[in-house]
């Protein structure tokens, strides 16, 4: 017998189809000028990232862990400040930090939602709180109304970790421009992805966002004239042409992903999956996910995911480790409790998800899903 042939986790290739004469086009014009470091792509891209979002200001830099420090640096953010944040990301947000010098403060998460608990941070805050850092999760937005109101009482900084949700939006506003500073991530696999590496910090400031063009060109404030100490942290110009042929199609690109999640929804409660422990994921109403996953929780979750990679249908686990438990970190967190990090870890399961993924193959991954979930139980 034959084994099933595998579906894509996503389809970079297919939308490339969809888009190559845009994409073409664009890449062709920046071969034809030759300006490939910071040439006339990359500010025109940032005006345009502004304006999709309503920002302020958008900087286009290197990738999204050098967003997260460079945004980090524009603030003072360094060596005895602590900053709160979520253990329930990629090693990227705690990374930035300590590579400061600085010293996450890992506070639980929301089991709904996953993103970081707006209630918990309160009692998480000491006189060497600097910021909260909050990460808006799989495409959703992080409570950042809430988030907001604490950092106004005690005087701290927010800075959005929006690598998974540049076009969300939530009742108060959308992803990347609701802080004082945010940073995304344009890795491919994004909802807006470029060709290789790279990001953008957004900010509200005009100083701030003075400081961060310095720090992403080495602290240059002209040619040759260093102000400050910076990293090589630029947005190359190629990766530019490509987002902005991309951008045009995002908010399509958003509602297809959209009805992707809601038909894994209704699939995954027709076939009465809930009864045997699946938890299919929520947006709350006013909010509009990004979807850069669609990320159940399943109990016996690595079963489940080996029957689903033996019918054919890939999978991945974001994240398998929560930071306070990771080699790096464990001696100095590894004895805080946070329970809703750890089930979370323990139990979630991302399913194939991009906006071309066709119905029928929707099908076979919900089909799969149910008979790896039964055999499991």
């Amino acid at each position: 017998m034959t084994e099933p042939s595998p579906l894509p986790f996503i389809d970079l290739a297919r939308q490339y189809e969809a888009y190559r004469e845009a994409i073409d086009a664009r890449m062709r014009a920046v071969l034809a000028h030759g300006q490939y470091i910071l040439g006339p792509e990359v500010a025109e891209l940032e005006a345009s990232l502004a304006r999709y979002c309503g920002a302020a200001h958008a900087i286009g830099v290197s990738d999204g862990t050098t967003a997260l420090q460079i945004a980090l640096m524009a603030l003072d953010i360094g060596a005895g400040d602590e900053v709160i944040t979520t253990p329930f990301t990629f090693i990227a947000t705690g990374e930035a930090l300590s590579l400061l010098g600085a010293r996450p403060v890992f506070v639980d998460i929301d089991p709904l939602s996953f993103n970081l608990d707006p209630t918990r941070i309160e009692a998480a805050i000491t006189p060497r709180t600097r910021a909260i850092l909050p990460v808006s999760l799989y495409g959703q937005c992080a409570d950042l109304d809430a988030i907001g109101a604490v950092a106004a009482a005690h005087g701290l900084a927010v800075i959005e970790d929006a690598a998974q949700s540049f076009g969300a939006r939530f009742p108060g506003g959308r992803s990347c421009a609701a802080s004082l500073v945010a940073t995304t991530s344009f890795f491919p696999s994004k909802p807006l992805g470029c060709y290789g590496d790279g990001g953008a910090c957004f900010a509200s400031d005009q100083a701030v966002a003075d400081r961060i063009r310095r720090i992403r060109a080495h602290g240059q404030a002209q040619r040759y004239r260093h102000t400050e100490i910076g990293v090589n942290g630029r947005l190359d110009t190629l990766q530019a042409a490509i987002l902005l042929a991309k951008l045009p199609q995002l908010d399509a690109e958003l509602d297809a992903r959209e009805a992707v999640a809601r038909r894994y929804g209704a699939g995954i409660a027709q076939a009465g999956l809930d009864r045997h422990g699946v938890v299919a994921p929520l947006t709350p109403p006013g909010h509009r996910s990004a979807h850069a996953q669609y990320t159940i929780r399943v109990p016996d979750r690595d079963a489940v995911a080996a029957r689903l990679k033996a019918a054919g249908v890939p999978t991945a686990v974001h994240y398998p480790i929560p930071l306070h438990r990771q080699p790096v970190y464990a001696a100095d967190f590894g004895h805080l409790d946070l329970p809703a990090a750890e089930r979370a870890a323990a139990e979630v399961l991302s399913l194939p998800m991009h906006p071309f993924l066709p119905a029928a193959d929707q099908d076979r991954v919900l089909d799969a899903l149910a008979d790896a979930v039964r055999q499991a139980a």
